[in-house]
């Protein structure tokens, strides 16, 4: 479905593994039904072996070599779905934010108006509607 779990914001500084590894503390503290996580070739092997440690399978999910171009990748379509509609809450699109926890706040308030309007089955008028 593509609806955001949990939340981490970090400096561009961070490492993914820090990333990673936050994240699914959150995750394993919010949800204890998530079994398996989709992660990218950026993540390494402390990512892996701290979701064993939680009980959620965590697998890399790597570009075929023999692949030229472009070549689609498993589930990376909900990734990118879901980042496509945070970027329709205009605090989202540009770094606003000072703080993170700022960031953090604005992206589960956008991912709150999502769930609420699927749940609801609610349309709301675009800006381009007249």
């Amino acid at each position: 479905l593509g609806l955001v779990i949990d939340c981490v914001v970090l400096p561009a500084s961070a490492h993914e593994n820090t990333a990673g590894i936050a994240l699914l503390d959150g995750v394993a503290a919010q949800c204890d039904t998530v079994a398996k996580a989709l992660v990218d070739q950026g993540f390494k092997k402390s990512v892996v072996d701290h979701g064993k440690n939680l009980g959620v399978d965590v697998e890399i999910v790597e570009r075929n070599p023999a692949g030229e171009g472009f070549v689609p990748q498993a589930k990376r379509w909900i990734v990118e779905q879901t980042n496509g509609i945070l970027m329709f809450y205009r605090r989202l699109v540009r770094d606003y934010e000072h703080r993170l926890a700022s960031s953090r706040s604005r992206v589960l308030w956008a991912m709150t108006s999502v769930m609420s309007r699927r749940l609801t089955r609610a349309t709301i008028t675009g800006w381009r509607a007249e």
